[in-house]
C-alpha cells in the first residue's frame, strides 16, 4: 500500500476516532491532539499494518496507548516523594511554580554536566532528549540500536552521579 492510500484510509476514520478522542479527554482540543499523536505513530509505523486487517482496531490501540502514556507520565510529573518513615505520595496543586531564578541555575549547571559527557555520549543523549527516536539516532549516527540505547543509559546514569545535588 502507498503513503497516499495509507494517508486515504487513515483521513477515512478521523470521524471514527474523533469520538473515542473525546472520551478519552473530555475536551476537544486535547482530543484533537490525541487524533494528530495517533495518525503521526499510525504514520511512522505504517509499514507494521497489514492489509486486510482491522484498521480501526488498530487505530483505536495506537491512541489508547498514546492516552495511557500520556495519562502516566502527568501523573508522575505531578507527584512528589515525602521521605519521611511512612513514604506518603502528594500529588503537587497546579499553582506550584519554581521561580525563574532557581530553574536558570538548574538549566545552566545541566547544560554544562551535557557538555562534560564525551562525544559518543553526548550526540546520541542530545538527540534523544530533543526528540528523536533510537531508530533515527542510529540512522542518523550510523550506529547499532543497542549502542544508541546504550549510550543513552550510560549517559543519564553519568549525569545523575553529577547533578546529585538536585536530588
Amino acid at each position: 500500500m502507498s503513503t497516499i492510500e495509507f494517508n486515504n484510509l487513515l483521513s477515512t476514520h478521523r470521524d471514527f476516532l474523533q469520538g473515542f478522542a473525546y472520551n478519552f479527554t473530555r475536551d476537544h482540543e486535547d482530543a484533537n491532539d490525541l487524533i494528530q499523536d495517533t495518525f503521526l505513530k499510525a504514520l511512522r509505523y505504517k509499514d507494521n499494518f497489514r492489509e486486510g486487517t482491522n484498521i480501526k482496531g488498530w487505530l483505536f490501540t495506537i491512541m489508547r496507548n498514546i492516552f495511557i502514556n500520556n495519562y502516566k507520565r502527568k501523573k508522575f510529573q505531578n507527584t512528589i516523594t515525602d521521605s519521611t518513615d511512612n513514604l506518603y505520595y502528594l500529588n503537587a496543586s497546579q499553582d506550584m511554580r519554581y521561580d525563574g531564578v532557581t530553574g536558570k541555575i538548574d538549566e545552566k549547571d545541566i547544560r554544562s554536566a551535557i557538555g562534560d559527557l564525551g562525544n559518543d555520549f553526548r550526540v546520541p543523549f542530545t538527540m534523544f532528549i530533543e526528540g528523536y527516536h533510537y531508530d533515527e539516532i542510529s540512522e542518523k549516527l550510523s550506529i547499532p540500536m543497542g549502542t544508541v540505547k546504550s549510550r543513552i543509559f550510560h549517559a543519564r546514569k553519568k549525569l545523575m552521579t553529577q547533578l546529585a545535588d538536585y536530588r
